[in-house]
């Protein structure tokens, strides 16, 4: 259970700093676009990129990725009847779909596979398939519908246009070529990469100054399907594929379940606030599926474990 608690407590911690930063106002009113802005379009490049190059992508193509893809997709997938049902914007309900199924494998996957799972490779099915399908699918999506839609050539152009997908296929070239740039090169933008995760959890810090309480107004019953979805059906998902159909047991089918029982991940907050669209839910999600996640992940070990 360290493990658990720990990454909580790493990522607890930097948000509730960026709470005290909005409190006092020290980087003004705009801190919160700035920051999302500075991490979508330059450190989350560069993390996407010196990450993906450097993985053994033949390495993760295993049992463990193909319960990621299905149980993610599904997750994502079973709230757009909600969102469309609901007649929300489709950019609100994009976030809603990405919340429902994106997890936070970075920094608190991470620690938690480390400690609680003893490996830390446990969540590299989940980071390569966030990274190469689910990121530059959603962040096109949201350019698409947040922007001018003036013609179709804009539509099918819109991954050259965006920063997200360029690094990802980038990255995969790199990996798949396994030719990576020079030292010079890499050492920059490794620096550069290791401001995405704070700089995201600054601004969602930041953002919780004021914020109206999670599950109020229009958002509320979005809200409650994205908990559902991503804080229980998403790891039941996991433990029925992994489990029966594939028949993964033991440290493999823990691992699939843990991952997947992961709360959504910050970058979906700040996706919402570099296209200005579902901010609220993005945020909201964010946070409540976090809160619930903690007894749910330690229930999970422990059931799994014994």
């Amino acid at each position: 259970m360290t493990g658990i608690l720990e990454g909580f407590l790493v990522i607890g911690v930097v948000i509730a700093v960026g709470y005290g930063i909005g409190r006092a106002g020290v980087l003004g009113p705009s801190a919160t676009q700035v920051l999302s802005r500075t991490a979508f379009f330059v450190a989350s490049p560069a993390l996407l990129f010196v990450t993906l190059a450097r993985a053994d992508v033949g390495a993760v193509f295993s049992s463990a990725l193909v319960v990621t893809a299905i149980t993610s997709t599904l997750a994502c997938a079973l709230y757009l009847p909600v969102g469309l049902a609901r007649r929300r914007p489709a950019g609100e309900t994009a976030i809603g779909s990405m919340a429902s199924g994106y997890v936070n494998a970075g920094n608190l996957g991470l620690p938690i596979a480390t400690y609680a799972l003893g490996d830390a490779a446990a969540v590299a099915p989940v980071l390569l398939f966030q990274l190469a399908v689910l990121t530059p699918l959603y962040t096109t999506v949201l350019d698409v519908v947040s922007g001018e839609r003036t013609s179709w050539v804009r539509t099918l152009t819109a991954p050259l246009r965006n920063p997200i997908a360029m690094a990802t296929a980038a990255g995969l070239v790199a990996s798949g070529t396994g030719w990576l740039p020079p030292g010079p090169v890499m050492a920059p933008l490794q620096l550069i990469a290791d401001l995405a995760v704070p700089g995201m959890l600054l601004a969602f810090g930041i953002s919780l100054r004021g914020a109206a309480r999670p599950g109020t107004g229009d958002v509320g019953p979005s809200l409650w399907c994205v908990m559902l979805l991503k804080n229980l059906v998403h790891p039941l998902l996991a433990l029925l594929i992994g489990g029966p159909l594939l028949g993964l047991s033991g440290p493999a089918l823990t691992a699939v379940v843990v991952c997947a029982a992961l709360p959504t991940a910050q970058n979906v907050f700040g996706y919402a606030v570099r296209f200005d669209e579902g901010v609220r839910l993005g945020r909201d999600a964010a946070l409540t599926t976090t809160i619930v996640s903690v007894p749910v992940l330690v229930t999970l070990v422990g059931l799994l474990s014994a």
